[in-house]
């Protein structure tokens, strides 16, 4: 079930009265949100309802099984063991083909070829994220950072969680799981909040991404025929449509858990307004870049050590990050070139340099400020070309002609109405990045009628110029 379409319209409403004024008693509530969870994602495919449950049920019986276990080596076997299973499910339907295609292809450059068959696999919907959900969950138990849990429906309802289920934010279960375990109060004011946040995911959906897409899918299906000009200008239309659709995807699920009573990590916090590709990396995905650095990172050694194991952690980490999100050399390529634009950050100690508030006033500081958000954009935009091109053939085509002299000639694709969209959208951003989405608290201190307005305008603009077909989220398929 898309959170852009008419069926989420509907369903939403009915879940949210049913939830406070019928099912209001706890355990209810969590059999009731745990039912209504697996119909939004049995909606895709009844058929992959089973594959979730039996995750959820390995890693719920092996929570308990370490919960009485004290052998340090039967800990570690029941360890291996979710991490097997999990990503053993993972690997299976995302990476299987990709790894048969290029074991053929690395023995073909041998001398050798044989006959190979593929499978056509569908990739569950989001299987990269409650898999690492459910991960989580095993591995603070086993490193007794949580106590386990022993109520079912508790844990059922953490793993399936509707909102945030198919495309996060990936929830760690020290945050999320003690939340059912308490009674929830309707909260007049959380929900007005959440409906907020929920606008503005959806204007960040159907508005700047789907609109962007449309004309970056233009670029770069027929990039062989545009100047450097019209490749660029494509490369920044998509690093606006991957982030209103992903971004907005996590306002919606965010602000659809507000209405329920719970509260999600926030997964994004003004990414292109940072002032390196650090405080990119910071603001980028938040819960995907904290779970490799607490899982993977800092386990690996982190940033202690010498030169040569920080360089070997990073590039870990950021290949890691980059084959998270799909089989093929060109995501590898992304998390590659991220991990060089990290490097001379860490070496030179400057990965945390920018950790306040971004402000602007006017002195030179500001004018250096400008110009250090501006660059890193700029630098995540040459990556974002990996992340769409189909081949990394295509990618370093475009990178040619990009730099090239047709950089410089007038663009054969654009859209008056798309660049003011833009305008429109980096102002309200920029207005609203002291909060933790866009509308928290812009505009509270205007009038009511003013700030009504402001919210008429934004359904507005999301009835006129939503695409005529429900689009499904990018991150989908991941």
């Amino acid at each position: 079930m898309l959170f852009n379409s008419i069926d989420f319209a509907l369903f939403l409403p009915i879940v949210f009265l049913l939830y406070w004024f019928v099912f209001n008693k706890l355990k209810i509530q969590n059999l009731f949100i745990t039912f209504v969870s697996y119909l939004f994602y049995g909606w895709w495919d009844w058929r992959f309802l089973g594959l979730i449950f039996f995750s959820s049920l390995v890693d719920y019986a092996i929570g308990i099984l370490l919960k009485n276990q004290q052998k340090i080596l039967l800990r570690k076997v029941l360890l291996v063991l979710s991490l097997s299973i999990n990503l053993g499910f993972l690997g299976f339907f995302k990476y299987y083909n990709f790894f048969v295609d290029n074991f053929v292809q690395a023995f073909t450059l041998l001398g050798h070829s044989f006959q190979h068959q593929t499978l056509q696999i569908i990739l569950p919907v989001g299987i990269s994220f409650y898999t690492f959900q459910t991960l989580s969950y095993s591995i603070d138990v086993y490193r007794r950072n949580l106590e386990p849990t022993t109520d079912f429906w508790s844990f059922f309802a953490y793993v399936s969680f509707f909102p945030q289920l198919v495309a996060g934010p990936i929830e760690r279960a020290s945050n999320l799981l003690p939340q059912f375990y308490v009674a929830r109060k309707f909260d007049y004011a959380k929900v007005v909040c959440g409906l907020r946040q929920i606008l503005w995911g959806l204007f960040k959906k159907m508005v700047i991404a789907d609109n962007a897409a449309e004309l970056a899918n233009q670029i770069f299906n027929n990039s062989s025929d545009y100047s450097g000009s019209t490749l660029f200008l494509g490369a920044l239309f998509f690093a606006f449509q991957i982030y209103g659709d992903f971004s907005g995807y996590s306002d919606i699920a965010i602000g659809t858990a507000r209405l329920f009573g719970f509260s999600l990590m926030q997964n994004f916090a003004f990414p292109y307004f940072s002032r390196d590709i650090a405080e990119f990396w910071r603001r980028w995905h938040i819960s995907l870049s904290t779970w490799f650095r607490d899982y993977v990172y800092i386990p690996l050694g982190g940033s202690k050590g010498s030169n040569w194991l920080k360089l070997r952690n990073t590039f870990i980490i950021f290949l890691l990050s980059g084959f998270w999100h799909g089989a093929n050399w060109t995501f590898v390529a992304w998390g590659a070139l991220n991990a060089i634009y990290f490097l001379h950050l860490l070496l030179f100690k400057r990965n945390r340099k920018n950790m306040s508030h971004i402000s602007i006033e006017k002195n030179i500081s500001s004018i250096k400020t400008i110009a250090s958000i501006v660059f890193t954009f700029v630098l995540t935009i040459f990556a974002w070309i990996f992340f769409r091109a189909e081949n990394l053939q295509q990618a370093f085509e475009i990178l040619s002609a990009i730099f090239s002299a047709s950089l410089f000639k007038i663009p054969d694709v654009w859209s008056q109405k798309m660049l003011l969209l833009l305008v429109f959208f980096v102002a309200v951003e920029w207005k609203g990045r002291h909060g933790k989405f866009a509308l928290e608290k812009f505009g509270l201190n205007s009038a009511r009628a003013t700030r009504w307005i402001f919210y008429g305008f934004l359904v507005f603009l999301i009835l006129v110029l939503k695409p005529t077909e429900e689009i499904p989220f990018i991150y989908f398929q991941f």
